[in-house]
C-alpha cells in the first residue's frame, strides 16, 4: 500500500502542479494579450519570443514556480514515507518540463535563467518543507 501511496503521490503531485501551470498560463493570456499571436500555436509563439515585453513572461514565471510549489505540498500530503524525496521528484520532473519549454521557446536569457534556477528545484523545497512542517503542527 505504501508503494502505491507514493506512485499515487507523484502522479497527483504532477497533475495538480500542472492544473495550476495551465490555468495561470491562460489567465496570463487573457490579462496580457499578444496581439496578432494565437497562444496555442507553438510556432507562432517562437517566433514572436524576441518582440515580447517583460509582462508576458510574469505569468509563465508564476505558473511554473506555483504549479511546483503546488504539485510538491500534493506529494507530501499523499506520499507514505520518504516525503521530501517526493516533493523534490515533482520539482525535477518541472525542472525538465522547464528546460523544454525554454528549448522549444527561447526567450530572453533573464528569463530562462531566473525560471529554471528559481522557479522548479527552490520552490519544490519550499513546498516540500512548508507541507511538512504543516504536517508535523497538526500531529
Amino acid at each position: 500500500m505504501r508503494i502505491v501511496k507514493n506512485i499515487l503521490a507523484v502522479i497527483l503531485g504532477w497533475l495538480g502542479g500542472s492544473a495550476i501551470n495551465m490555468g495561470l498560463v491562460q489567465l496570463g493570456h487573457s490579462l496580457f494579450p499578444m496581439e496578432g499571436i494565437d497562444p496555442n500555436d507553438m510556432n507562432a509563439l517562437a517566433e514572436a519570443m524576441s518582440t515580447m515585453e517583460p509582462k508576458h513572461f510574469l505569468f509563465p514565471f508564476l505558473a511554473h514556480a506555483i504549479g511546483t510549489f503546488v504539485g510538491a505540498i500534493i506529494a507530501v500530503r499523499v506520499a507514505a514515507s520518504h516525503k521530501m524525496i517526493f516533493a523534490m521528484a515533482i520539482g525535477v520532473l518541472f525542472l525538465i518540463g522547464g528546460i523544454m519549454v525554454n528549448y522549444m521557446l527561447p526567450g530572453p536569457m533573464w528569463f530562462t535563467i531566473l525560471d529554471l534556477v528559481v522557479a522548479y528545484i527552490p520552490m519544490a523545497w519550499l513546498g516540500g518543507t512548508i507541507a511538512l512542517k504543516k504536517a508535523k503542527a497538526s500531529i
